[in-house]
């Protein structure tokens, strides 16, 4: 069976369900990327760094991004909430923002383009993040945006989550 690919609200971002999952008595199987069936649905990006975080509930992480960084994000164990937001300036679309759930059941994936922060909230005691990324990680070439910048606006599931020194803006 093919990627089920979805378009989004933001132009460039799209929702993927993986081609092969299965699941029996022993567990579960799954493809998380496959270079070809990716290619073969549009999307030609060249992966070259995985990383992932573990956080616990109720921890937000972003909002981050860069102008050069295409992401493929995934949750392996638990679930977040994943908001998507437009930096690109002289985009229509720019500080609009899109908001998933993904967890380790529904196996959804999320691609975001380059000039796109993202930033997540645990929603389970805890939850892995897993992304492949374009290019190396580089935190001199990040933005970060506030996750409660009243002119993006972004509705989060928690009000007060538990946020870094990076994230609170100090």
């Amino acid at each position: 069976m093919p990627l089920n690919v979805q378009t989004c609200p933001l132009d460039g971002v799209l929702l993927i369900d993986p081609s092969t999952k299965f699941e029996d008595f022993r567990g579960e199987y799954v493809e998380l990327y496959n270079a070809v069936e990716y290619k073969a649905a549009g999307i030609s990006y060249d992966f070259v760094e995985d990383d992932i975080s573990v956080s616990r509930q109720h921890v937000l992480r972003g909002i981050h991004g860069d102008q050069k960084t295409a992401k493929l994000v995934s949750c392996l164990h638990g679930s977040f909430y994943l908001a998507v937001v437009n930096n690109i300036k002289d985009s229509p679309q720019y500080r609009k923002w899109t908001a998933f759930t993904l967890s380790d059941r529904n196996r959804r994936q999320v691609l975001i383009p380059p000039g796109f922060g993202n930033g997540h909230v645990v929603l389970t005691e805890t939850a892995m993040f897993h992304y492949k990324q374009t290019k190396a990680y580089d935190r001199d070439s990040q933005f970060t945006l506030l996750w409660n910048d009243p002119t993006v606006n972004i509705w989060w599931p928690i009000s007060n989550p538990l946020i870094s020194q990076r994230d609170s803006g100090l």
